[in-house]
């Protein structure tokens, strides 16, 4: 058994040697290793003799919003969640931003929950490409037609309370699965 010892210990340091010989292959294969365990590595690029090595991705751009309030607070969302996607946003609050119109809001097709309390919003139809939307509140805005809301097939849960000139939907036109919050005069006597 120790006859064969110089044999193994000849192929290792034959190997260490290779693998030393080749150093920026070493530094790469480190960096590599290193990078998972840097948080804020994600805003830098690297790169090794003008080669990018890792890029960083970059945060998604709203554009085609027509309310500035809501693209600035869609584009503030997204930097805060490093959403590299419109459609990685599943989570918007928007409450109290003086939006009046929601044109160019469907682009964000992966939205869950959408928090508008206490805006100026009138027009719904836009929301009815959301598909995906599960919750939504609407408290305090100027809306008048529920409809495009009640016809959404996820939505569990709809608060349009505060909204005074509100058409009071008819209790057919409401799933049974839907937690609705409506306006005093919507609701029974």
């Amino acid at each position: 058994m120790l006859d064969y010892a110089p044999v193994y210990l000849n192929r290792y340091m034959s190997s260490l040697s290779i693998v030393f010989s080749h150093r920026p292959l070493c530094l790469l294969a480190a960096i590599l290793l290193w990078l998972p365990g840097c948080e804020t590595l994600d805003r830098y690029d690297i790169t090794m003799n003008d080669v990018p090595v890792y890029q960083a991705a970059s945060v998604a751009t709203v554009s085609g919003v027509e309310d500035t309030a809501l693209a600035q607070c869609l584009q503030q969302t997204l930097n805060d969640a490093k959403a590299t996607t419109l459609t990685d946003l599943t989570s918007l609050n928007c409450s109290h931003g003086s939006i009046t119109s929601l044109d160019g809001l469907a682009q964000f097709r992966g939205l869950k929950s959408l928090k508008l309390s206490g805006n100026q919003i009138r027009n719904l139809l836009v929301l009815e490409r959301l598909v995906e939307l599960e919750a939504l509140w609407l408290d305090n805005n100027n809306v008048i037609d529920p409809i495009p809301v009640l016809r959404m097939a996820n939505i569990r849960q709809l608060d349009l309370s505060g909204n005074p000139s509100l058409q009071c939907p008819d209790r057919t036109e409401m799933r049974p699965q839907l937690a609705i919050t409506l306006p005093e005069h919507c609701r029974p006597s």
